[in-house]
């Protein structure tokens, strides 16, 4: 073996003794972490109605922060993706709302009801609990996508 080869060689374990255990392998590990906390940066908020006689035919609006996301169908749910943060969300009874805190990676259940009025009724939001929420909308529809608005924010399974 040459005297440069060997230079080369010995400088090269000497390198990579520097270099601490893992440090590859950690790096793929925190690409991975990056991109899961990527997707869990959103929170998931499900829209649903049940499924009534009363006011079937009704399909009030939804809307998140003044946009429209969907006219709410009887029996059917959507599904919002939004970053975590402070949400306003309303339906056409513009008396009720809901303004929540979403939390990123939690799940968020809002119902639509109907209200009487004067001509017709009117869609009011109310807040319920997960255990609730997950449970009730076992029993829906996704919404058909006609019925969707905003489809860069809205989703059915």
């Amino acid at each position: 073996m040459s005297k440069s080869t060997f230079l080369t060689l010995l400088l090269l374990v000497m390198l990579a003794s520097l270099m601490e255990p893992g440090t590859l392998a950690q790096s793929a590990g925190e690409k991975k972490d990056a991109a899961a906390s990527a997707q869990t940066t959103k929170a998931t908020v499900y829209v649903y109605r049940y499924k009534q006689y009363m006011g079937a035919a009704l399909e009030p609006s939804v809307y998140c922060d003044e946009k429209e996301l969907a006219r709410m169908d009887n029996g059917r749910y959507f599904k919002v993706s939004l970053e975590a943060g402070k949400h306003v969300f309303r339906s056409n009874d513009k008396q009720a709302g809901v303004e929540i805190e979403l939390k990123s990676g939690e799940n968020y259940y809002i119902r639509v009801e109907l209200v009487p009025g004067m001509m017709k009724g009117h869609g009011r939001l109310v807040l319920t609990q997960k255990e609730q929420g997950s449970y009730e909308i076992k029993k829906l529809k996704p919404l058909d996508k006609e019925k969707i608005k905003d489809t860069s924010l809205v989703t059915v399974d």
